[in-house]
Order: C-alpha cells, then sequence, then structure tokens
C-alpha cells in the first residue's frame, strides 16, 4: 500500500534534504510534486486541494523557513498535515456498551464483506478475549450463509444459522435474543450486498438498523476502487449513521487514495485497514503510523507489537543465549526464524513497514517475497536434523535427496546453503558488536519522531 505515493514523495524530499534554505519558490515546486503524487494516487481533488494549501501555509511560516534542517521541517509538516488528514488517532470499536455488544456491517458486493466480518471476529476474540456470534442476513445469496459458517468454525465464533426462506429483520431479531441467551459479548451482523448502490439495499439496511439499534455500524469498501471508494461511502454514510470504514485489500492497492479521502469526504474514521486473505489479516488504523510508512519512515510501532504478540519468547530467549555462548546459527535456527517471519505477515508485511525501504531498488525487493521464503523453508524441512545442526556435511547425494525432497533443483539447495553462509558471517559480527542492542542503537537515529526506544 502508498508504494507510488511513497517512491514520489521520496524522490521530492530527497531533493529539498540538499537546500540549504527554503524559499517560497522551491516550496511552491515541492508542493507541485506532492500535489501529482497525491493525484496519481487517486486522492479526491478537494482532498489534494485543502491538504496541499494546509502544507503551503505551515511550510512558509517562521518555524520551517528558519530551521537548519528545512527539508527534514518540511518533511514533518507533511507527515502530520497527513496525520491530520486520516483522524489524527487510532478510532477504536465501542466495546463499553451493555452485552452483546451489535455492530452492523454494510457495503457492496465484492468488497469483501463476508471475508472481514470473520477477521473482526477473530480480532475481537485474539485480541480483545470477547466472545463473538456471527449471523448473516444476506437472503439472497445462500453461498455467503455457508461462506460465514464455514468462516465462523476457522476463527472460533458461535454461528447463528439462517436461509433464505427468512426475512433479514425476523433474523437479526431471532439472532439478538439467541447471543443474549448465550451472553455473547459481541454480535457481528453480515447484510446484503448489491453490486450498485439502490433504494431497495439501502430501505433494507436501514430497517435492520432501525431494529438493532447497533453500537457499531461500520462500512466495508475496497481500496483498490480509489477515491470512488470514499464517494461510495458517502452515500452509505447519507442513508446510514455509520460509525466507521474498513478498507479492504489494502495489500494489493500500491496508491492508497482512498485511506487518504475517506475521512475527509465522509467526516467519519478509518477503523480498520484488510491487508491479506487469511482471517488474521486485519490492523487496527493509525493515522500517524500510515503517515510515517507514506513518507517512507516505516511503522516500526506496529511491528513491535506484532512480534510482541506472535513471537515464541521462550524460542527468542534461547536463541540469544545461544549466540552469547558462541555456540552458533544454523539451519533449524533459521528455519524458526522462517516460521517466526511467516506468523508475524510475512515479508511483504515487514518490507511495508521497515524505515528505509522505498530506497531498496525494486529488483532486490521482488527477489525477496514469501513465495521464496516457502521455498527455503521446505528445503531444510527436507534435511535431517544433523544436516541442520552441521550444513557442512550436505554434499553431493545428501544435496540430490534433499531437491527431491523439497520440489526444488539442486541449484536451489547450493543458493541455500550459500545464502545462510553469509548470514552466519553476519550473525558472528553482531554478536561480537555489541548484539542486536548495539544494532538497534543504529537504526534509532533513522526512525521518525515519536517511534524511538
Amino acid at each position: 500500500m502508498f508504494e507510488s505515493l511513497t517512491e514520489r514523495l521520496g524522490k521530492t524530499f530527497k531533493n529539498l534534504r540538499g537546500t540549504g534554505r527554503l524559499t517560497e519558490k522551491n516550496i511552491k515546486e515541492a508542493l507541485r510534486e506532492v500535489r501529482i503524487a497525491l493525484l496519481e494516487s487517486d486522492v479526491a481533488l478537494p482532498v489534494v486541494k485543502d491538504f496541499v494549501e494546509q502544507v503551503r501555509q505551515k511550510a512558509i511560516g517562521q518555524e520551517v523557513m528558519t530551521s537548519l534542517t528545512p527539508g527534514q521541517a518540511l518533511i514533518k509538516v507533511v507527515r502530520d498535515e497527513l496525520t491530520q488528514l486520516m483522524g489524527e488517532y487510532c478510532d477504536e470499536l465501542n466495546l463499553q456498551a451493555p452485552s452483546p455488544i451489535i455492530i452492523l456491517m454494510a457495503g457492496l458486493q465484492g468488497s469483501g464483506k463476508t471475508t472481514t466480518i470473520a477477521k473482526l471476529a477473530r480480532w475481537l476474540i485474539e485480541r480483545k478475549k470477547k466472545t463473538v456470534m456471527l449471523v448473516s442476513c444476506d437472503i439472497y445469496r445462500p453461498a455467503a450463509i455457508k461462506q460465514l459458517e464455514t468462516l465462523s468454525t476457522e476463527v472460533g465464533a458461535h454461528f447463528f444459522p439462517s436461509d433464505s426462506s427468512q426475512k433479514p429483520i425476523d433474523i437479526a431479531q431471532t439472532a439478538m435474543i439467541q447471543a443474549r441467551k448465550q451472553f455473547v459479548d459481541v454480535l457481528l451482523v453480515d447484510t446484503a450486498g448489491r453490486l450498485h448502490v439502490d433504494e431497495q439495499m439501502m430501505h433494507e439496511i436501514k430497517n435492520l438498523h432501525t431494529v438493532l439499534q447497533p453500537t457499531e455500524t461500520l462500512f466495508i469498501v475496497d481500496s483498490m476502487t480509489g477515491q470512488d471508494a470514499a464517494n461510495t461511502a458517502k452515500a452509505f454514510n447519507d442513508a446510514l449513521p455509520l460509525t466507521g470504514v474498513i478498507l479492504t485489500k489494502t495489500d494489493g492497492d500500491a496508491r492508497g487514495g482512498a485511506a487518504l479521502s475517506v475521512r475527509h469526504i465522509t467526516g467519519k474514521p478509518i477503523k480498520f485497514i484488510g491487508t491479506g486473505e487469511k482471517t488474521a489479516a486485519l490492523e487496527p488504523f493509525h493515522p500517524d503510523r500510515i503517515a510515517s510508512r507514506i513518507i517512507g519512515q516505516g511503522d516500526v510501532l506496529s511491528l513491535i507489537e506484532e512480534a510482541e504478540r506472535t513471537l515464541d519468547r521462550e524460542q527468542a530467549d534461547k536463541l540469544v543465549i545461544k549466540l552469547k555462548t558462541g555456540q552458533g546459527f544454523n539451519l533449524e535456527d533459521f528455519r524458526n526464524q522462517l516460521i517466526q517471519m511467516r506468523k508475524m505477515g510475512g515479508v511483504a508485511n515487514l518490507i511495508d513497514k521497515m524505515p528505509g525501504m522505498e530506497q531498496i531498488p525494486e529488483k532486490a525487493k521482488s527477489q525477496i517475497n514469501d513465495k521464496e521464503m516457502r521455498r527455503l523453508e521446505a528445503i531444510i524441512n527436507s534435511m535431517t536434523a544433523l544436516e541442520r545442526q552441521s550444513p557442512h556435511i550436505i554434499k553431493g547425494s545428501r544435496k540430490r535427496r534433499i531437491a527431491n525432497g523439497s520440489g526444488t533443483q539442486i541449484q536451489d539447495v547450493n543458493r541455500l546453503l550459500k545464502q545462510f553462509g553469509q548470514m552466519q558471517k553476519v550473525v558472528k559480527q553482531i554478536s561480537r558488536k555489541g548484539g542486536i542492542s548495539n544494532l538497534m542503537r543504529n537504526l534509532k537515529g533513522k526512525l521518525p519522531p515519536g517511534m524511538q526506544f
């Protein structure tokens, strides 16, 4: 997400960093580039106009013009205005209401609504320790009801059955009664989608809203539709008292125009973003962190939170002790790190949030992908315990066996062993030069303000 915008802004800021001082002329030139970058990212024109004007007013102010590092000062202005544009802070779900808390989900067909409901259920169960029930009022698509039932089993939520012979209002009322009986904390209600906004759909959702009186009414929208996403959200907001928006398919959206337009056009906060197909791929929307990602400063706080939540602390501690005592880093350790990386959302997720990644050539980035990581894991899985502990014993016949077992070629095994040899050298250097703490100190200066360790 935001790859094209980050790349374009990165070039603009790079030019400014070499400037001794800012003048109205070079600020004007820089803002012209910012304007083009935003328009190319499919941000709505009124949003672009307001944003550029706000940045211009602050950029020609005393603080930026007299700064010793004017380029950096302007970058901070842009980051602050991006944060302001997207809502300043993370607007969380209201989970303080009496149980069952009802969350009504609306959206167009194909926006990923049913999958997003399952993702939200998983997030509530795992992060907020809530019991969750799912119900579908989409009587027009029996397959959607079946899909929700399957997903509810996957994420560990209760499921209230419904079918196409019932009325949406009756389904919703009965589900609400059942949720109370079972002392469920949150009831997530799926509604019917359409290919476009129409009166019948709006009338049905309005009736559901009147009957259920939900604590949250969330609109799910496909971020890849750009500024159309913001306009569709506005149409729904005019008909329904929305409390927030969830952007889906952001992993496939290199522009990010919807994220920058939705809040400004609807006045409603983005509460979550969908970052992949799996049910774990849902993140709370933090405007300040997203703004840092857009200007190439990464999102280290989210990385740390993901690491704390997903990494095996005991295993990590063992590895640290092992390295400190000079026992070395073997292929079993490498495999464990690949598994941990997968738990954190894969390479794409890490690259998206690491500071300075926009400076790495696209060709280099394309070679580091989740498919390649899975291939490496498969090769290591085909090795014996002894081979993982002592890679130097892997010669001709062993390489053939490992390649056959992992469905790869001997050259793939050779490449892994070569890469691993290089990694061992790096690990040894880190161990000698102060360990991970020293590595983090080197990273410290590259982090944006407010994200220091």
